[in-house]
C-alpha cells in the first residue's frame, strides 16, 4: 500500500514540475509571440519590454506594450500602455483551443490622427484585417488541413479600463493646440467561442474593431469638440479677424477628423 502512496506522490511531484516549467515558460513565449507576429499583423512598430509571470495565480503581466503608427502619420505612437493582465487556464496550454480567462488592458494612452481622408486606427485596422483575412483563408486550405496552422484562442472576458484619448492639431499661425478625452469602456466576452477558437489576427481585429468604434463615438467626438472649441481662445492672434479664421480652422478640423 505503501509503495503506491510514493508512486502517487512521485507522479504528483512531476505533474506539478510540469505544470511550474510550463507556466514560468509562458513569458518568454508571449513575448517572443507579441514581438514577432504583432510587426506583422499591424504593419507599425509593435513591442511589449517584459513579461512576468505568477505561478501561483497563473497570471501574466504584460509591461510597457507599445503600438507605432503607420507611415506617413507624424506621431510616432498610436497607443502606449503600462500593464496588461493575462489570465490562462494553465490546463488548456497544451490543448487547442487555448482558453485565456481575462485580458485587462489597465490605462491605454491613445494617440489620434487624422491625415487626408483616413486616420492612423483606420490605417491599422486595415492592415490588421487584411492579415486576420489571410489567415482565414490560409486556415482553410487543403494544405493548411495537413499541417498545423498554430493554436487558437478563446478569450472569456477582454476589458479596456482607464483609456485616455490625445489629440493635436497644428494650426497655420504656428501654434498647436491638444485635446484630451475619457474612453468609453470596453469589454467583449467569449471572443473565438462560436467558430470553436479564433486565430490571434482574427482576436486582434475584433479587438481593434471595437476599440475603433469607441475612438470615433459620439462619447469621445463630442468631448473632443467641446475641448478644441474652448482652446481656440487661448491660440495667439493679433486681430478679431485672425480669431475668427482660427475658430473656423478648428470646426473644419474636428468635422473632417470625425466625418461630422
Amino acid at each position: 500500500m505503501k509503495k503506491f502512496i510514493y508512486v502517487g506522490i512521485a507522479l504528483a511531484v512531476v505533474v506539478a514540475a510540469v505544470l511550474v516549467i510550463g507556466i514560468s515558460n509562458l513569458g518568454p513565449i508571449i513575448k517572443t509571440a507579441v514581438n514577432k507576429y504583432g510587426p506583422a499583423m499591424t504593419k507599425t512598430d509593435l513591442r511589449i519590454n517584459d513579461v512576468s509571470i505568477s505561478l501561483f495565480s497563473g497570471e501574466a503581466k504584460l509591461k510597457d506594450f507599445y503600438l507605432g503608427n503607420p507611415k506617413g502619420f507624424k506621431s510616432p505612437e498610436a497607443m502606449s500602455v503600462n500593464a496588461i493582465y493575462v489570465n490562462v487556464d494553465e490546463k488548456s496550454i497544451t490543448r487547442d483551443p487555448i482558453i485565456i480567462d481575462r485580458i485587462e488592458v489597465v490605462g491605454p494612452n491613445i494617440t489620434y490622427e487624422k491625415v487626408q481622408r483616413t486616420d492612423n486606427f483606420q490605417t491599422i485596422l486595415t492592415n490588421v484585417k487584411k492579415s486576420a483575412d489571410t489567415s482565414k483563408s490560409s486556415s482553410s486550405s487543403k494544405k493548411a488541413s495537413k499541417e498545423s496552422t498554430g493554436k487558437k484562442l478563446i478569450i472569456r472576458d477582454f476589458v479596456i479600463t482607464d483609456g485616455k484619448v490625445k489629440m493635436d492639431l497644428d494650426m497655420k499661425t504656428g501654434s498647436s493646440i491638444s485635446a484630451s478625452a475619457s474612453l468609453p469602456r470596453i469589454h467583449l466576452k467569449n471572443v473565438g467561442e462560436k467558430s470553436g477558437g479564433a486565430t490571434a489576427e482574427e482576436v486582434f481585429y475584433l479587438v481593434f474593431a471595437e476599440l475603433y468604434d469607441k475612438l470615433v463615438s459620439p462619447a469621445v467626438t463630442a468631448t473632443l469638440n467641446k475641448e478644441l472649441k474652448a482652446l481656440t481662445s487661448r491660440i495667439p492672434i493679433e486681430d478679431e479677424e485672425t480669431k475668427r479664421s482660427a475658430e473656423k480652422a478648428v470646426n473644419e478640423t474636428v468635422k473632417g477628423l470625425f466625418g461630422k
